[in-house]
């Protein structure tokens, strides 16, 4: 029988609760989730609710929950110097014996707003008090929409953002298969770029997986129509296959 893992005291948990379905946590998100003194849910600012937070509700009894309202934009100095502030409370808060979990879309590491709070916790906070528990990522559940493999053999798999485009023209050159995150603010570029390598067959999308019917799933962008789409939009092109089976024959001379 496996120990079950709580929320202990003095304690940092950065819990990625996966696309924003209730049903696809992790056993260990839930039992942290329900046993934390405290649970911070981070919030773009405009947004008139969290995702992440109705995705726990069924987790929810008697925790303190606080909402973190956080600025979408691409300021690197002032993103941090925003989740210093809220380092700081957290420190406050595993100081005085106090469990924190902080709750996060997909998993902690992967473009995720925890990465910045865990650079400030890190000088503040002993590491043995930190812990990270995955999240099923926003590509994995995209990918699960098409049934089809993002890896064989020694294919490589590439994450980025989509929003340096020439980055993303060089990476489609560079990999088998290019997973790109949010997608939804360039989708006309992304469009025109990849019929220009003509890969817009070999294209799929996913925005706001998971998420009812406000999900969007296209299998091939050859005749997809461009139209307003979400910021939380994943792309997963498939620029080819290395042809494993060949070299491996070589490999044996």
């Amino acid at each position: 029988m496996s120990n079950i893992i709580t929320a202990q005291p003095g304690n940092f948990y950065a819990i990625g609760i996966g696309p924003g379905s209730s049903d696809l946590l992790t056993v260990r998100a839930v039992n942290i989730i329900e046993s934390a003194d405290i649970i911070l849910s981070p919030q773009a600012e405009g947004a008139n609710r969290s995702l992440a937070l109705a995705a726990i509700e069924p987790y929810l009894q008697d925790q303190q929950v606080e909402t973190i309202n956080y600025q979408m934009k691409r300021d690197s100095q002032s993103t941090q110097e925003r989740w210093d502030g809220v380092a700081q409370q957290v420190l406050e808060y595993c100081s005085a014996g106090k469990s924190v979990a902080m709750i996060t879309l997909g998993d902690p590491l992967i473009f995720a707003t925890t990465s910045y709070l865990l650079l400030g916790l890190a000088e503040g906070l002993d590491k043995g008090k930190i812990q990270v528990v995955p999240g099923i990522s926003a590509f994995q559940t995209a990918a699960s929409r098409f049934h089809d493999a993002l890896t064989l053999q020694e294919d490589r798999l590439m994450l980025m953002s989509a929003t340096d485009l020439a980055a993303v023209e060089t990476a489609l050159s560079n990999c088998e298969t290019l997973v790109l995150y949010k997608a939804g603010g360039v989708i006309n570029e992304l469009l025109a770029l990849l019929e220009k390598h003509e890969l817009l067959a070999m294209a799929r999308l996913v925005s706001c997986a998971d998420q009812g019917n406000g999900e969007l799933v296209v299998d091939d962008l050859s005749s997809f129509s461009p139209q307003r789409m979400s910021y939380m939009t994943t792309m997963i092109i498939h620029c080819g296959r290395r042809n494993w089976q060949s070299q491996s024959a070589l490999q044996r001379r």
